[in-house]
């Protein structure tokens, strides 16, 4: 598909060429048209035309796909969510049932893995649709979203040690994209960090800071954090996206990002909230 869409870009820089000098060389020396500004005009008429018609022909495949791609997709979401909703169910039933501590130590596990599941499916979601452009932006106050993450990271990491300390701000963001910076932050501190894990979570007026008192970085990791794929340790597993999407969505949303970090006391993340409402 991507060779033929070479192959009609390559043509269309071509004959648009071809048509613009044969423009020219016709008015001038066929028609004999003395005026070059009005031999120019022509013959960039009819090479506009020649590339728009082109332009639809080249572009159609590439679209063609995108739209296959976009309802795969929708498919894809609708699909997985239906086992994931049948797991949860079936595990709250389970749970009515079984009475022993060794069944209960099962569920949870099978309870904290379809979480993760959950999880998965929207950030799926979420990318897909801000691929499409459409964020669904709204007002919440951010504690809120704060204390949701948190509890579904308290359970994902039990053996964390937390410090928090939230007071009130109301934003006007995309909520799920906001969690997806939250969780994302929180992951990176707990990952590079030994355990037990500290992290330390402050939201005071226009200022979320997430820290951690991990490995840290030095100066010159700091100046590559956002590259894709760029990874600190690789020995860690991990894709190295992480904060490269983090960036994008505060850039987006005009929310100010500062790193921090020291060799081997740690990093902190500040986000600063100022130019929201």
């Amino acid at each position: 598909m991507f060779r033929s869409v070479e192959i009609a870009l390559a043509s269309l820089y071509v004959v648009t060429t071809a048509v613009l000098v044969s423009g020219i060389y016709i008015a001038h020396h066929v028609l004999g048209i003395e005026q070059w500004g009005v031999i120019f005009l022509i013959s960039l008429i009819f090479a506009l035309i020649a590339g728009w018609i082109l332009a639809k022909i080249a572009i159609k495949p590439l679209k063609e796909h995108f739209d296959h791609l976009e309802v795969f997709s929708k498919e894809t979401l609708h699909e997985l969510n239906l086992p994931i909703n049948t797991i949860t169910a079936n595990v709250e039933m389970l749970r009515k049932t079984h009475t022993d501590e060794k069944s209960f130590k099962r569920l949870d596990r099978i309870g904290q893995a379809v979480g993760m599941l959950k999880e998965r499916y929207n950030e799926l979601d979420y990318l897909i649709k801000k691929q499409m452009a459409r964020e669904n932006i709204e007002s919440f106050d951010l504690v809120d979203l704060l204390q949701e993450r948190l509890v579904f990271l308290r359970g994902l990491y039990s053996n964390v040690i937390w410090e928090i300390a939230l007071s009130s701000r109301m934003v006007s963001l995309d909520r799920i994209g906001m969690g997806k910076v939250i969780d994302n932050l929180v992951e990176n501190g707990v990952k590079y960090s030994l355990s037990p894990a500290h992290i330390k979570i402050t939201l005071h007026e226009d200022t979320l800071n997430i820290c951690d008192q991990g490995i840290g970085m030095d100066e010159i990791t700091l100046m590559r954090i956002y590259d894709s794929y760029f990874q600190n340790d690789t020995t860690i597993p991990g894709y190295g996206i992480g904060l490269g999407l983090v960036k994008r969505y505060c850039d987006r949303h005009h929310i100010g990002l500062h790193v921090s970090s020291q060799v081997g006391k740690g990093t902190c993340v500040k986000l600063e909230l100022k130019k929201l409402t």
